[in-house]
């Protein structure tokens, strides 16, 4: 019994035995914050819808984790408790990622007539965040509410009145710059999330027909490279076969002074992309 307590005490004295539960805290904290969690949970966990999160994450606001084998999305725990101790969570965080859906619901945030909207967002003065192909094969382009907000605040004089007469020739000519701007935006959001010189390159190949990528791509396997690299379709591509040959062609460049800026810009990636290789003497991203 003496040596029992000689024991114990000697325990509760020995700082070494605080230094070891001192360990023990912190490669606990450290498993916790490199766990991966799935899109559901991770969803939950921020108070937002699937499609929400999936938006946070294009927009750059959610880092998204390694995925799994299976191609699903995870998210590292350390991720979310950053996300939730911002300033104002979860409501700044949801109003950043809040969309509204088509013409009509565009035109109620912004305060205008359906028409005026149609015609501000086809001249490319309103650039969408997403798109849905509706049941009809229609395409309904999806705005950020806060940006709509925003432009009104900024560009009153935009919502009443007659059109400038830029706008006017574009709507003579029957333009519609709304594929455009959400493949600017798409590219650049995409840009943004990788330094990897192959990976960036492969952005840039995904907009460009295929004709345009074997011209500036005539290793066919630097194509592979490419095509393993490519981005997945964005959050909310139909797979309905022909509802998705629909908005694969949102996905490709189109009119000819646009593949032009895409192939200029994929031949100075892939510049920076062979370099890195011949310095490490391998093809494809390190």
């Amino acid at each position: 019994m003496k040596v029992e307590i000689l024991e114990r005490a000697s325990v509760d004295t020995d700082p070494r035995v605080g230094v070891r539960a001192d360990a023990r805290d912190a490669v606990r904290a450290d498993v916790r914050a490199q766990a991966l969690l799935g899109g559901v949970r991770a969803a939950g966990e921020l108070g937002l819808s699937r499609s929400e999160l999936a938006r946070a994450v294009q927009l750059g606001l959610v880092r998204q984790g390694p995925r799994a084998a299976s191609g699903a999305a995870r998210f590292a725990r350390a991720e979310l408790d950053r996300v939730k101790a911002a300033d104002g969570f979860p409501q700044e965080l949801r109003a950043r990622v809040e969309a509204v859906a088509g013409t009509d619901a565009g035109a109620r945030v912004l305060g205008v007539g359906p028409s005026r909207f149609t015609r501000l967002a086809r001249c490319g003065h309103l650039t969408p965040v997403g798109y849905r192909i509706n049941r009809y094969r229609a395409v309904v382009w999806l705005y950020l509410a806060a940006e709509l907000r925003e432009f009104a605040a900024r560009e009153p004089g935009m919502l009443s009145g007659v059109a400038l007469p830029p706008d006017r020739e574009l709507m003579a000519a029957g333009a519609d710059l709304r594929p455009r701007r959400w493949r600017g935006r798409h590219v650049g959001l995409l840009l943004r999330r990788t330094a990897d010189p192959w990976e960036r390159a492969a952005v840039l190949a995904s907009v460009l027909p295929e004709a345009q990528v074997r011209e500036a791509v005539p290793d066919p396997a630097e194509r592979i490279v490419l095509a393993a690299l490519a981005p997945p379709p964005p959050y909310g591509h139909p797979q309905v076969p022909a509802a998705a040959a629909v908005a694969h062609r949102l996905l490709l460049a189109e009119p000819p002074e646009e593949v032009h800026w895409y192939r200029a810009s994929l031949d100075f990636a892939l510049t920076g992309a062979r370099g890195q290789s011949n310095s490490t003497e391998e093809r494809g991203p390190t």
